[in-house]
């Protein structure tokens, strides 16, 4: 067996559960290889890779997403993005991961302060998305807008795919893994949503070389002021610290925002 067939079984072994299995093989396959560097056994690889995937995405995901309910409900709704039972439905499906269902109680103002004064926007950019393109009808879009997201699980892209094809939305998501590769495609708008956090789990480098990176007129950094747990003594200042050190010497013009349960930064060219 070749080194390339070793590295596969551990990939499968990782993924062999449904907690990780829709999880992106090359986002897998790059943390298998981390862990194997540093001399770990199979055995020993296995559970650290299944703790960094867990710490990047599942620990979000209380439960598995039921997505084939999630499709069957969508599928009797209205097409109209705005449509109030389109929205009611966005908002409930929203609950099932914690990064959005975090925001669903300062939904309006989160986008609407924020974005004050630079829509409507044309292109959007959302890395790490989670659920969040469901909330695309509380941002200022243009009619035209195009809309490009992306993350880690296959089948929640996949559902989202069917979000955008229902409402007629001009959008596209996949997976992908911003550990090894960022887009660098121009937009105007793009989001970063309690992402580094994770990804720094990973990644230490990773804030400031996505800052740097990403070809977006403005863009919308955000980072959570509590634990899953509930402790957020000192998160909300340890951020800003965090965010200016990642900022230092870039060319970004910043603006802060408080909201109750989330710390957002406006970036944009000066």
């Amino acid at each position: 067996m070749t080194d390339s067939d070793d590295l596969q079984t551990l990939v499968e072994a990782v993924q062999s559960t449904a907690k990780y299995a829709a999880i992106d093989p090359g986002l897998v396959r790059s943390l298998v290889e981390q862990e194997l560097a540093k001399g770990r056994s199979t055995k020993e690889t296995v559970k650290a890779v299944r703790n960094k995937l867990h710490q990047i995405g599942s620990a979000y995901q209380e439960k598995p997403i039921d997505y084939a309910q999630l499709l069957r409900r969508l599928a009797a709704l209205p097409t109209e993005l705005r449509s109030p039972e389109l929205r009611a439905f966005c908002l409930e499906a929203m609950r099932n991961h914690t990064s959005t269902r975090e925001r669903l109680g300062f939904l309006e103002s989160f986008y609407s302060e924020p974005l004050a004064g630079i829509g409507p926007i044309h292109s959007l950019l959302d890395l790490a998305c989670g659920l969040n393109p469901l909330a695309l009808s509380w941002m200022p879009l243009a009619a035209d807008a195009q809309i490009e997201v992306c993350d880690i699980y296959a089948d929640m892209t996949a559902f989202l795919n069917a979000f955008f094809t229902h409402t007629a939305v001009n959008g596209s998501a996949n997976s992908c893994d911003l550990l090894q590769q960022i887009p660098e495609r121009p937009v105007q708008l793009a989001l970063l949503l309690k992402t580094i956090p994770c990804l720094e789990q990973v990644d230490k480098t990773i804030g400031r070389r996505l800052l740097q990176t990403i070809q977006a007129e403005y863009m919308l950094v955000s980072f959570p002021v509590h634990s899953l747990g509930g402790r957020g003594k000192g998160m909300r200042q340890n951020y800003d610290q965090h965010f200016q050190g990642l900022t230092a010497e870039l060319p970004w013009k910043v603006t802060r925002f408080d909201f109750p349960g989330e710390l957002v930064f406006r970036l944009s060219r000066p």
